[in-house]
Order: structure tokens, then sequence, then C-alpha cells
């Protein structure tokens, strides 16, 4: 019983599993031990032994540099700074930037005291400065964090000489704007643009 209440305690570790959805997980995982538990195991060994941080971006991959540092078509005039590995994962899903990335690997928080030496921000100040970058997208969230850390990027980024742009933020395409709160109707009527 020892090991499946280790399992059932890691499981619940996971982002969106709390202690009883860790128990349903677990016992659909022990039901079908060769289906699913066996190849699972066998999955997260091989990603233990293959997944590596790109030294370029921060991105996660099973090469050094990452498959999108590697790619020569990409553009490497347009660097998009994001905070996690699921964020440029998120914008790639939408095959609309041609350009490549950075990960600062978190946020500044002064509450969770995470400062800027934490975050990968003095290596996106040298690609900036040295790699031919003549725009830096900054997609951080739209948190009181994730604005403070682009404002930060912002200055440090000042005497580097590349513009510095920000993601559009407001009325979400098929959003209706009743249904939205006063934040977002806030920001897009004040990013709005001409047509």
């Amino acid at each position: 019983m020892q090991e499946i209440e280790r399992l059932i305690q890691l499981l619940a570790r996971l982002p969106g599993l709390g202690p009883r959805s860790a128990r349903r997980a677990a016992l659909h995982l022990i039901k079908k031990p060769d289906t699913l538990m066996e190849p699972l195991a066998r999955a997260l060994n091989e990603a233990v032994a293959a997944v590596r941080t790109c030294t370029t971006c921060g991105s996660i991959d099973t090469q050094d540099p990452c498959a999108i540092c590697a790619n020569p078509e990409r553009d490497t005039k347009q660097l998009c700074i994001v905070e996690e590995v699921a964020d440029l994962w998120a914008i790639e899903r939408t095959g609309s930037f041609p350009g490549r990335y950075h990960v600062l690997g978190g946020r500044l928080s002064a509450l969770d005291g995470v400062g800027p030496e934490d975050l990968n921000i003095a290596s996106l100040v040298a690609r900036a400065a040295n790699d031919g970058v003549k725009e830096v997208i900054l997609a951080t969230n739209l948190t009181v964090d994730g604005q403070t850390t682009a404002h930060y990027i912002t200055e440090r980024l000042e005497p580097t000489g590349v513009t510095v742009t920000r993601l559009a933020h407001g009325v979400p395409v098929g959003g209706e704007l009743d249904y939205l709160d006063d934040g977002t109707l806030t920001a897009a009527i004040r990013a709005r643009r001409s047509l």
C-alpha cells in the first residue's frame, strides 16, 4: 500500500490534480498496468534521459540548441519573450510567429522572492545586443508580476537600441462585450487602433 500512496502523492503534485483526482488517476493506472502504467513509466524514463534545456533560449527539447533555435528559416531579427515554456508552446500552436523565443523561467515577484538574477534576463540582454535582433516582443502575462517583468526588461533593453513591443490585449476574437470584465474592456479601449 505504501507504493500506491507514494504514487498518489506524486500525482497530486501535478498541476490541476488534487488528492481525489490523483487517487482516481492512480487507480486507473493500476487497473491497466500493461496498457497504461508500464508505457507511462517507460515514457517518463525516456523523457528524463532525453529532454534538455536549450542553452540559447531556455526552452526544452531533445536537442541543444532546440529545434526552433536551430531552424535557419526562423526570423532571427524577432525575439518573443515568454515567462514559461508553456507560453512558448501556446504561441507556436498558432503558427503565427516566425521568429525565435527567449524563455525567462518565471516572472519577477517580490512576494515569492523572485528577482532579476533568478530569471534568464541577463542572457536576454546579451542576445538582444549581439545577435542582430531588431524587435523584442514582450509576451509576459497581464498580471501585476508580468507587467512588472515587462517594464524591467524594457528598461534593461533600452541601451541595446532594439525596438520593444508588447502583445496586444483586449477583446478576444468571438468575445461579446457584455461578458467581458471591466479591466479587459478598459485595456481594449486604450489599445484601439485605426482601421
